[in-house]
């Protein structure tokens, strides 16, 4: 878990959010645990040579809208710096794409901060649409 959380952590945005410890926050364990224990959540990271260098989580929603459909909400994608722009981003997202289609999603969204246009960029390349403006507060 340390590796997926250190890629969270690995740029601007997510060095300011995420805290390595050590030891690592039992928050960070008790939300694992509960995305492990559900079956609407899939936490996936790809490997190379034993190493974690990317990750993502998908949510699947059921929801009333659109005649009750079920969506997926792809979340936390990162991959290491030193496997960027290998195709990696790609391969890991049409991962959860086929895995919400073969559940029965009829839709993937995602939310990106908005200062990262390069992932602005690289959404756009996969056939996803900024059709919406996404809101956050903290509580």
């Amino acid at each position: 878990m340390t590796a997926i959380v250190t890629l969270l952590a690995d740029d601007p945005l997510g060095a300011a959010r995420e805290d390595l410890g050590p030891p690592l926050a039992d928050s960070y364990h008790t939300a694992f645990d509960a995305i492990h224990a559900d079956p609407n959540q899939c936490l996936v990271v790809a490997e190379d040579n034993g190493s974690v260098v990317g990750t993502l989580q998908l949510t699947l929603t059921p929801g009333l809208s659109r005649k009750g459909a079920l969506r997926g909400t792809i979340e936390a994608v990162r991959v290491h710096a030193t496997c960027r722009s290998r195709g990696l981003g790609a391969r890991l997202i049409d991962w959860a794409t086929d895995e919400a289609s073969r559940r029965g999603c009829v839709l993937m969204q995602l939310t990106t901060d908005a200062s990262r246009n390069a992932a602005h960029r690289f959404y756009d390349r996969l056939g996803f649409t900024p059709s919406h403006i996404g809101y956050k507060k903290l509580l």
